[in-house]
């Protein structure tokens, strides 16, 4: 019983109590909101971010970030719709697309975990350059008419109501979950990011972990773009663009320190949902885009200030006392 206290006191328990009003006020909006298609379609509009969400966790909790994991997404789509116009079968795109994440992704960890250079920086460039080679992939044009099969992978029902991203949703949570919580990798990843000379003098292989990490995140955001490009049914230069901000804000309205070395997947779970079925609820009422992205985005900040607010307030009383 002191357990599920603490937890209800934790940062947890409060993104519960907020989705628990938010869901409520949704209801009282529309009589529509609890149907099981408008959960799945609730989901489905965001599944690619939320799909990234869950490596973005390590790689916060990691002490980096990775700011290109949008434009990885649109330039695998772009790859793939480019190959496929040139007559190339669309599973050797797919393929090719996810070796370009993957290619991507080591990339970025080279110069983060070898040559030592700020994630921030490195991944800025990222998001520029890999936007750049998506964008002289396929210039203004929109690429579409994909096989029959592709389109219906990424826009039909796969397993009952649940539609292939979902699925794969589900079962990367599932593993994140024992990767990070139940894994050696995972404790690495969470001491690398508490103190990385420590980690490093506990004979923790610094190096590769931030390695992998950053391929696993190219790989995964060419996932995402792949599922994207099959559910829009056509690709653009600009597909997935601005992605990044949502993703970010899901994770650090988590829990997870922008310092790394806490958070929890729980914790990111809830957020997911809150940001969904805000954005749910600020449709309901007919609020336009960019002021859910300006709402969004006034998240994000909060999501920072407030712990090192708590932070500092905890300091204090302990000061005092």
């Amino acid at each position: 019983m002191g357990r599920v206290w603490a937890r209800l006191r934790s940062w947890e328990g409060l993104l519960l109590a907020i989705l628990v009003v938010i869901v409520i006020i949704n209801i009282a909006q529309s009589p529509f909101y609890l149907r099981l298609d408008n959960q799945i379609n609730l989901l489905q509009l965001s599944i690619e971010k939320i799909i990234i969400a869950l490596i973005m966790a390590g790689i916060i909790i990691n002490g980096e970030i990775d700011l290109s994991v949008a434009s990885i997404m649109g330039l695998a789509a772009c790859v793939l719709a480019a190959l496929y116009e040139r007559g190339v079968p669309a599973p050797i795109g797919i393929g090719a697309g996810l070796l370009v994440g993957v290619l991507c992704g080591a990339f970025n960890g080279y110069w983060v975990a070898y040559v030592g250079l700020p994630s921030l920086a490195v991944t800025l460039a990222g998001l520029i350059g890999y936007r750049g080679l998506a964008r002289v992939l396929l210039g203004d044009r929109s690429i579409g008419n994909f096989p029959p099969w592709l389109n219906a992978l990424g826009q039909q029902p796969l397993v009952g109501p649940f539609p292939l991203a979902l699925v794969l949703f589900f079962a990367l949570v599932v593993l994140a979950v024992i990767v990070l919580q139940r894994s050696a990798f995972g404790r690495y990843i969470y001491v690398i990011g508490i103190n990385r000379d420590v980690a490093r003098y506990s004979a923790v292989k610094v190096q590769r972990v931030k390695m992998l990490l950053y391929i696993a995140s190219g790989f995964v955001s060419a996932l995402a773009g792949l599922l994207l490009a099959a559910r829009l049914g056509a690709v653009r230069g600009n597909t997935a663009e601005g992605f990044e901000l949502d993703i970010i804000t899901m994770v650090l309205l988590g829990g997870v320190s922008i310092f790394g070395g806490t958070g929890t997947l729980v914790g990111v779970l809830l957020s997911i949902l809150i940001i969904l079925n805000l954005r749910n609820g600020m449709s309901l009422v007919n609020i336009t885009g960019n002021t859910q992205t300006g709402v969004i985005g006034a998240l994000l900040i909060l999501s920072v200030l407030v712990p090192n607010w708590a932070r500092a307030a905890r300091g204090a009383l302990q000061r005092r006392a």
